[in-house]
């Protein structure tokens, strides 16, 4: 007969058998019943989930990633007679579908609906893009690359995902950080093909040649996408407990502020090289996937580290660096500079894009609500980047006729302050969690 002590100290073990899980575990990881024994932590079943998530992923955020390349083509060309601030409500609405509409995906998944959410959620991603290559319209593009495009994609992240971290234990946190590597492929990738096809053979036929793409990889994750086991429950909408969480509440706010002003550069910075840089218009296209590329290894070398000193100590100083960079872009003048921005900025904005999930894992004393507020912080988040880049473009002005026109320096201010106070708020999560001590894991 185990005595009570004995039972304590089995699930204070538990608890931290599962604290060590990796800092990039998405919305699923609560614990799942195991009818099938461990997870296998690789071999070639193992590996095929993780490329088709990579695909999920290219086509989702990448395509989410790939939309300043879009912004930049509508405002000299088919919704030239929009404001910045119009067209950018495009982008940051696939956005909020996407954190919006994954949060109410969770129930259906543990439900065992993953093939059907898959299957139409690849279905709406490729009709929204084909129906974007037909836009003449803003409210055509905002339709079909806006609504269509960010419900289809929330229908497809979060159980992509989930069904990954099922199949790797030690090795989880480099399982998912090559699948969210996935998303700044996309975000290289389908802009360059975007900058290189345009001109050449026009934005719709260049716009269904994406849509092609993304119907192939798409087709490759249903085919091999494979739950290995389901959740042993289903998890609420909404755990009303966390809202009297300080922690909680200070991460969640964090996150809320982080995604407000984060894709600020990402949809603005070909404009601001073209306008205040000098930059030709091919050099300006490519920071975008600049960008991206450098967020590839901030997926992956961060999350690397949150496992050996945790994933609240690793997002707050990724976060504010981010800040600080900010600052630092209201002085950059020349393409070098505007270069070594990107650089960073990607890096460190990868980190904040792939560590809130397994900083919630840390933040809740009970694991089996994990999903469920996951979901709620993400929700909570997509309004942030649905206001953001709205908010941006109408703090600037794209007047490239001159180099010294553009009212650039708003927009940038106003992300470089955002982005201080939501790591701020991450590193007061921090501290409300874990206290002052700097040498604790959190």
């Amino acid at each position: 007969m185990i005595s009570p002590q004995d039972q304590e100290k089995s699930s204070e073990a538990g608890l931290v058998d599962v604290r060590r899980q990796s800092a990039t575990d998405p919305p699923s990881a609560v614990p799942h019943s195991h009818p099938h024994g461990p997870p296998p932590d690789g071999g070639v079943l193992a590996w095929v989930q993780v490329a088709a998530a990579f695909f999920v992923l290219m086509n989702t955020w990448g395509l989410i990633n790939t939309f300043g390349a879009f912004q930049n083509f509508y405002e000299v060309d088919i919704l030239s007679s929009h404001s910045p601030s119009s067209i950018s409500w495009i982008g940051s609405m696939q956005g909020f579908l996407l954190l919006f509409v994954g949060a109410l995906t969770g129930p259906i998944f543990d439900a065992g609906y993953i093939h059907a959410l898959l299957g139409v959620g690849s279905v709406v991603v490729v009709f929204s893009i084909m129906m974007t290559s037909l836009a003449k319209s803003y409210y055509q593009a905002f339709l079909a690359q806006g609504v269509c495009f960010g419900i289809g994609a929330g229908m497809l992240f979060i159980p992509s995902m989930a069904v990954v971290t099922t199949y790797f234990d030690r090795h989880r946190s480099l399982a998912v950080g090559v699948t969210a590597s996935g998303s700044s492929l996309g975000g290289v990738i389908y802009p360059t093909i975007f900058h290189v096809l345009q001109p050449r053979v026009g934005f719709p036929w260049a716009t269904r040649i994406i849509g092609f793409i993304a119907l192939v990889t798409l087709a490759f994750s249903n085919l091999f996408m494979r739950p290995r086991v389901m959740p042993a429950m289903r998890r609420k909408l909404v755990d009303f407990s966390a809202l009297r969480e300080v922690p909680f509440v200070l991460f969640t706010a964090g996150l809320f502020f982080g995604f407000m002003a984060l894709y600020i550069p990402f949809d603005y910075i070909t404009p601001f090289a073209l306008a205040k840089t000098g930059a030709g218009a091919s050099l300006a296209f490519y920071y975008v996937p600049i960008l991206n590329a450098a967020s590839t290894f901030g997926r992956l070398v961060p999350n690397a580290l949150a496992d050996h000193i945790g994933p609240m100590n690793t997002i707050a100083p990724a976060t504010l660096a981010c800040g600080v960079l900010a600052f630092a872009w209201m002085g950059i003048h020349n393409t070098g500079g505007l270069l070594t921005f990107a650089i960073m900025f990607g890096f460190f904005s990868g980190s904040f894009l792939s560590l809130p999930a397994g900083a919630i894992v840390a933040l809740s004393a009970d694991l089996r609500t994990v999903g469920t507020r996951l979901g709620m912080s993400f929700a909570i988040a997509g309004f942030g980047l649905l206001i953001g880049s709205p908010v941006g473009g109408a703090l600037l002005n794209l007047d490239t006729s001159d180099l010294n026109a553009g009212h650039y320096i708003h927009a940038q201010a106003f992300c470089a302050v955002i982005l201080t106070v939501s790591g701020v708020m991450l590193l007061l999560a921090r501290v409300a969690r874990s206290g002052t001590a700097i040498m604790v894991k959190a």
